[in-house]
């Protein structure tokens, strides 16, 4: 596939379209945001931010990228490389989205993925999230991707401009995804399944609760439709002490464990841990 870069994004504050102007992008009405040092470029303005600094914290993004690059979730990211690719149909311009990308470890897997790939599709992508210390960190990964500093709700893009909406673990906003979304475009879910972590999930609760994916009958109600649902269930063989840590502080169960569940999780030196995982494609109708 022919990468090339983003250009349909828009202004988060009128929404018009912007313009590359050297190291800024600028719209019409003379709004102007500054491409910074490290390639990214914040599209959140203060009226879209619920806290002075909202999304995932240093130690959490710095706790992710040490968990994903040791390649435990590679099976996750490899699946949905492949999802995505068989979703790429015909030879038009296509963009991808990654809603709530993080600091960048899947939208990267599938962008090497679809990098290798010899069709001839033209094909964007941007990576979207909250977190400034997340984008931050995405931005070293992998130049080429367009890394915005943003929100699901509001996300800084043209309507109807995007083909594939990718949102792994994250926060789904179907009111933001639907107005981006090309008729006919896809938005594919990566979700916990009820086994996910669930050794881990013993220790620090003391009642581990099986439950499926989210209801989507909100995405329904606004013509998105269900294609397909797919499951991946795998063991990650023994990870240590260290790697353990890495995962709670990345996770929300550490926020969400009782003192005496943290402490039990901190005298952990090793675990095999289930990971289970759903795959569901919507598409809008």
């Amino acid at each position: 596939m022919n990468i090339i870069k983003a250009r349909n994004l828009a202004c988060p504050i009128d929404g018009d379209p912007l313009d590359s102007r050297e190291k800024q992008l600028v719209c019409e009405h003379g709004h102007v945001f500054d491409v910074a040092r490290q390639g990214y470029v914040n599209l959140l303005p203060v009226q879209h931010k619920r806290s002075k600094h909202p999304g995932d914290c240093k130690e959490m993004v710095s706790a992710r990228t040490r968990f994903l690059g040791s390649g435990y979730y590679a099976p996750v990211a490899n699946k949905l490389a492949e999802i995505i690719s068989a979703q790429i149909t015909g030879d038009e311009e296509s963009c991808l989205l990654d809603a709530g990308c993080g600091e960048g470890y899947y939208l990267d897997t599938v962008f090497r993925y679809l990098g290798d790939s010899r069709r001839g599709n033209d094909i964007s992508f941007i990576g979207l999230d909250i977190s400034k210390p997340a984008i931050t960190e995405a931005a070293r990964r992998n130049k080429q991707i367009t890394w915005l500093v943003g929100t699901n709700r509001q996300p800084p893009v043209t309507p109807g401009s995007v083909a594939i909406i990718l949102c792994v673990f994250g926060f789904q906003s179907f009111d933001g995804f639907n107005k981006i979304l090309k008729t006919g475009g896809k938005v594919i879910l990566v979700e916990p399944g009820p086994d996910h972590l669930k050794e881990l999930r013993a220790v620090i609760y003391n009642e581990v609760r099986k439950s499926g994916p989210p209801d989507i009958a909100s995405a329904e109600a606004m013509g998105f439709s269900l294609l397909d649902t797919q499951q991946l269930q795998f063991s990650t063989g023994v990870i240590d002490r260290e790697q353990i840590n890495n995962l709670l502080v990345m996770t929300p169960h550490l926020y969400r464990a009782t003192q005496a569940g943290r402490a039990a999780a901190a005298q952990l030196q090793e675990l095999d841990l289930t990971v289970d995982v759903v795959f569901r494609i919507l598409e809008k109708t």
